[in-house]
């Protein structure tokens, strides 16, 4: 008997067949399926062989395979064409199985090196000793990168709550702590632009080899590895009826876990180091091969569903790389990383995963979601240190930087006097201090609106894929693929456009029959790394010179920044703080549940609808003065909550104050520890922002 298979749901219970009643049909069904997959590979890989940036073709190949031709079309079948196709078997076969395994692990649909973060601890390792200038041998960056994707993903776990947490809760904690790891990740880039040059592409995941000796190494992994995961097959099947079931059965739950785990991101640290971080080929893979279960159904047994996964994911990568080449041509695909091509289809089966599925973990909500309501007084009291932290952190933005101002200078600035050196330093500084002060007070006050829509106070307006569609809207615009000579105007309006596009695709995806908060996240989440391709394609494809610029831009700097891109963040906030304080009401129902809003004649579509636009303009008005920011929209309004209370007549008011503050303050450490260099404010706010994210967590398993 055959348990029905639950995807998209959480916990996922593998589905469990009787194996003695499988029989000769379920063999023979199974062996069709791996050899048809086998088959594909063979068919893509020969396929994927003809392409290059040379003049050989498949008919030369052919010839020089049966001893005619040329020896040109062996030395670049060779030494060019074969290495790239291992490369991009072996890490699509490692990915798939690393896949298999975390979703058996945790039973989750959408478990996988990416929403684990496993991937983003690897890329970081492998980061920080390129840019130490630590000169390791291939095989000791292999345990780099392992002992960096362990510990993500370690975390992640510890976070979430374990095996059986919510679908939302483990991918929440994964996306976050990803966000964390690539931001401290870009500043490393950044901080360290020669030492890591080459490591950006790669960052997004290439195929590009200089030989097979990469290969030669990272193979003896992936078999090790898959076997000792083949091993596993008859524990995992019984993990998949629970712990308790499996425990009864004599499967030793902790012990098979640690062992999975270990298997799983030694797979990852392996792929990483051959070719970087390939985005969501272990989410895409397992899903697809779990699903044809349905049809075949010897592929719920692991000793099937894990080397079905592999092969499934060599395809992926391999066809990936092909169509790549193919639509943009060999010369163009150099510069555009497979990764790419894989995040954008990984992305797209989690919406699809999110939208089928309904979360049925046991979903814990953090302190904050509790809190009551304090006193006037202490509100009052609050509200006033924020006033003064916000005024203060100006003042203190006005004089700090490389060189340190004194108040006179500024007083007499205002009067338009004083030195020429002091006013031209002023005239620097103001505005880029009143974009982060103004773009701060937007993003917190957008993230209060969202985490009172999906009353979820670990959600944030990048989560919901908002200021990654933002981003991407502008970076289309600066590239030029819009426009030639891009003006302040013209970022703006590409930026609001790219916001609200991906809040309507968001949005309508969402919706089903009423807009449930769990599954706004989850499509959210997918269109944020969706968005993060795209972007990534826009930068590689655009003019390398302008890539560093633009990065740190996208990374949140106030660098360069004039009144021009300031001034419609101010009327943003002008018209929106009203507009928050009429619907201070209907945003306090919103965060307690569906029906009470109902209940009291609210209409629950209209306001949820009206809400989120609102917070949507925010992030995008704030994306263009100080580029995409993450963590304020999470923090402030948390840690408002906190001071004063749950109702939003208090803590929106104090979010806002409080989001100013911060990323002031952020923009000043950033423009002043390191002067004369300096370090992206939306990267200073992560650093910030990712302890506390953590911390929220953490206590929201209590």
């Amino acid at each position: 008997m055959v348990v029905e298979q639950r995807l998209p749901g959480t916990p996922v219970r593998s589905p469990q067949p009787d194996v003695r009643r499988i029989g000769r049909a379920g063999a023979i069904g199974a062996t069709g399926v791996l050899v048809l997959l086998t088959t594909s590979l063979v068919l893509v890989s020969a396929w994927h062989l003809a392409q290059g940036t040379s003049t050989v073709g498949a008919s030369d190949l052919v010839a020089w395979a049966f001893g005619g031709g040329t020896s040109e079309a062996g030395d670049i079948l060779l030494g060019s064409r074969v290495p790239r196709l291992a490369a991009g078997v072996a890490v699509g076969f490692a990915l798939g199985v690393a896949g298999a395994l975390l979703q058996s692990l945790a039973r989750n649909a959408l478990a996988s090196p990416d929403t684990l973060a496993v991937t983003g601890g690897a890329y970081l390792a492998v980061t920080v000793v390129a840019a130490f200038g630590l000169a390791v041998p291939l095989w000791a960056s292999g345990i780099t990168a392992f002992v960096g994707g362990i510990l993500a993903a370690a975390l992640v776990l510890g976070l979430a709550g374990g095996a059986g947490t919510s679908t939302t809760r483990l991918v929440l904690a994964g996306s976050a702590v990803a966000l964390a790891l690539q931001a401290a990740t870009s500043t490393l880039l950044i901080l360290f632009a020669e030492e890591t040059t080459s490591l950006f592409a790669w960052g997004s995941g290439s195929l590009s080899q200089l030989g097979l000796d990469a290969f030669g190494q990272a193979a003896p992994v992936v078999v090790v590895a898959t076997a000792g995961a083949l091993l596993l097959g008859r524990r995992l099947d019984l993990l998949g009826l629970g712990d308790d079931s499996a425990a009864v059965l004599g499967v030793p739950v902790r012990s098979t876990r640690a062992i999975g785990t270990v298997l799983a991101v030694l797979l990852t640290a392996a792929s990483v180091t051959l070719a970087g971080p390939i985005g969501f080929v272990g989410l895409f893979a397992p899903v697809v091969v779990r699903l044809a279960g349905s049809w075949v159904p010897a592929l719920h047994r692991h000793v099937v569903l894990i080397p079905a996964a592999g092969l499934l994911g060599a395809v992926v990568v391999v066809l990936a790389d092909a169509l790549l080449r193919a639509f943009l041509g060999a010369d163009e695909a150099i510069s555009v990383p497979t990764g790419i091509t894989t995040t954008l289809a990984g992305a797209l089966v989690m919406v699809v995963l999110a939208r089928r599925g309904r979360d049925a973990g046991p979903a814990k909500q953090p302190p904050a979601a509790r809190i009551g309501v304090r006193s006037r007084r202490r509100f009052v009291v609050v509200l006033t240190g924020a006033l003064l932290a916000a005024a203060g952190v100006t003042v203190l933005g006005l004089l700090g930087g490389d060189t340190w101002l004194r108040t006179g200078d500024v007083a007499l600035w205002l009067q338009h006097e004083g030195s020429p050196l002091v006013r031209f330093a002023l005239d620097e500084r103001a505005p880029r201090v009143a974009a982060a002060v103004l773009g701060g007070a937007a993003l917190a006050l957008s993230g209060a609106l969202v985490q009172a829509t999906c009353r979820n106070p670990l959600a944030e307006p990048g989560i919901l894929g908002i200021t990654g569609g933002a981003g991407v809207g502008a970076v289309v615009v600066v590239t030029g693929s819009v426009t030639a000579a891009p003006t302040h105007s013209s970022v703006l309006v590409g930026a609001v456009i790219g916001a609200l596009t991906s809040f309507a695709l968001v949005y309508g995806l969402a919706w089903r029959r009423g807009l449930d908060a769990d599954r706004l996240l989850l499509i959210g989440i997918g269109t944020w790394y969706g968005a993060a391709a795209l972007t990534t394609y826009l930068l590689v494809r655009s003019n390398p010179w302008d890539t560093p610029r633009i990065y740190t831009w996208l990374s949140g700097t106030t660098y360069g920044r004039s009144w021009e891109q300031v001034v419609p963040v101010a009327v943003l906030l002008v018209l929106a703080l009203p507009l928050a304080w009429l619907v201070r009401r209907e945003l306090d129902l919103l965060a307690l549940d569906e029906d009470t809003p109902r209940l009291v004649g609210v209409g629950l579509e209209r306001v949820r609808l009206l809400v989120l636009l609102v917070a949507a303009l925010l992030a995008a008005t704030s994306v263009a003065a100080v580029g995409v920011v993450g963590f304020v929209g999470l923090v402030a309004p948390h840690l408002a909550r906190g001071l004063v209370g749950g109702r939003h007549a208090r803590s929106v008011p104090v979010a806002v104050l409080l989001g100013a503050a911060l990323l002031g303050l952020a923009d000043l450490v950033g423009r002043s520890v390191i002067a004369p260099s300096q370090v992206p404010a939306g990267l200073v706010v992560a650093l910030i922002g990712a302890p506390y994210f953590v911390l929220l967590l953490a206590r929201s398993r209590a």
